[in-house]
């Protein structure tokens, strides 16, 4: 596997028309620094502003995936970012002189000479790599499409595509972590069934579509009269219906070319998770709207597994920093509200303590009856009382100082805390303490979980 980034050597070009919008567009590759990752630059508007290839960018999934902000808005990038994807690129500029990426052929091969014209370089710093370590996945219930990971020593994609079509019947492709992608998977086009290409033209909604670049498919059989109205719409000069159901438009490059091109798509879609993936990715039915989906999932559990990594180590045997006895020196809370047993860590910027919860607590006595679940308020408060004893300690005579809470910011509960759990209260400054004004970011965690968090504010205060 590769482990340094990579970018290109120099910059490179192609032109071409968009699918949707009919607009002659020069899309440029160009190199980029580390950490850079995948970005647009639209340097045809004032400004020439930048987005990032990103999936909380995506507005909409409609025939395309679309990305945009108040500056600027990019539509059709899935097949320029599964090249860059597939090819094994981290760094890439990529400026544009219009609205949407040209579609080409339909398929990503052209994007893929591109990246070959310009050679690709490793840079001096380690890629980051999201590890798939226990199973996740998203299920569209509307739609039946659904996608997996699994972890794996290695990247590797699975589609399977069932459009009860007569033509295609069910479908799959696979690109594993040794596969060719640029001669396997980047040739394959796009596709369309006849039912909806007719549609697309009435409303007008594929300007830059002529047929050479997409596999219509068509479902049902065809009158002579029907053909030759499809015909001139299409601007031909006859169409005919092979025997295996595909116009004679375009030939197939692989018996399941739409599998492939669906593999392609959640390629292109996937990047805009912000990161290589290790892992086994299986889709079902697999479309731009749940590919991106699951792209967020993704970055969701890429966050969670930052929070994770800043997860304290706690050994039962080894002695506190602070014992009961010292907290109540400094806290002025007691029984029933005194929330945190000790302290085990203690910094300029942060501050880790814990709290055992057992069957015996006064709450567990009405929440609930046959189903003791701590309350999210106390779990809460047990962070801010941990968070007390780093703002205490700021002071020279800290038992003449209380803090009390101003705000609670963004605060979320992800997990259950019942009887038996140690509760990890880890409370971390997010500001400089300033005029007795404390803002820190709180985390609790039971095991590898992590239960609830937010964003506290609180206030010294000398006691009266």
């Amino acid at each position: 596997m590769i482990n340094k980034q990579r970018t290109l050597k120099k910059k490179v070009s192609t032109s071409g028309i968009g699918l949707h919008t009919g607009k002659k567009a020069t899309i440029t590759f160009k190199p980029a620094p580390v950490n850079h990752g995948f970005k647009f630059q639209r340097i045809d508007l004032p400004g020439q502003p930048i987005i990032n290839a990103d999936a909380n960018k995506v507005f909409s999934t409609k025939r395309c995936t679309t990305i945009g902000d108040e500056k600027i808005n990019i539509s059709t990038i899935e097949h320029a970012l599964s090249a860059l994807m597939g090819m094994n690129l981290d760094n890439v500029l990529i400026e544009i002189d219009n609205v949407e990426v040209p579609i080409m052929d339909g398929s990503a091969a052209s994007f893929v000479k591109m990246i070959q014209k310009a050679g690709v370089i490793e840079q001096d710093q380690e890629r980051q790599v999201f590890v798939v370590t226990e199973p996740i996945s998203f299920l569209d219930e509307e739609t039946g499409s659904e996608i997996m990971a699994f972890p794996s020593d290695k990247f590797e994609i699975t589609t399977l595509i069932d459009f009860e079509s007569p033509v295609l019947g069910k479908q799959y492709a696979s690109l594993n972590g040794k596969g060719n992608y640029e001669e396997n998977i980047a040739p394959s086009r796009t596709f369309v069934f006849l039912r909806e290409l007719e549609l697309l033209l009435d409303n007008n909604l594929i300007k830059g579509g002529d047929l050479d670049n997409a596999i219509v498919i068509a479902n049902k059989p065809m009158k002579a009269a029907e053909l030759k109205a499809l015909a001139k719409k299409l601007k031909r000069k006859e169409v005919k219906v092979e025997k295996e159901g595909i116009l004679n438009t375009i030939k197939l490059h692989f018996p399941n070319e739409p599998a492939r091109h669906k593999l392609l798509d959640l390629m292109g879609d996937l990047a805009l998770v912000g990161r290589r993936i290790q892992g086994r990715i299986v889709a079902k039915k697999p479309g731009h709207a749940v590919n991106v989906a699951f792209a967020k999932v993704l970055k969701k559990e890429i966050q969670e597994h930052k929070k994770l990594k800043g997860r304290p180590v706690y050994n039962p045997a080894a002695d506190p920093i602070m014992d009961l006895t010292q907290i109540e020196k400094i806290l002025p809370h007691r029984f029933p509200f005194l929330l945190v047993d000790k302290i085990i860590e203690l910094t300029e910027s942060h501050v880790v303590g814990i709290k055992n919860v057992t069957f015996n607590e006064h709450f567990f006595q009405g929440h609930f009856p046959g189903n003791p679940v701590m309350p999210g308020v106390l779990q809460v408060e047990a962070l801010a009382q941990t968070g007390g004893i780093l703002a205490l300690s700021t002071v020279e005579d800290p038992e003449n100082w209380d803090t009390y809470f101003l705000k609670i910011d963004n605060c979320k509960f992800k997990n259950k805390v019942v009887p038996g759990d140690t509760l990890i209260l880890k409370m971390k400054l997010s500001a400089p303490i300033r005029r007795g004004i404390v803002q820190m970011e709180a985390t609790a965690y039971v095991g590898n979980k992590i239960v609830s968090e937010g964003d506290l504010t609180a206030q010294i205060v000398r006691r009266k």
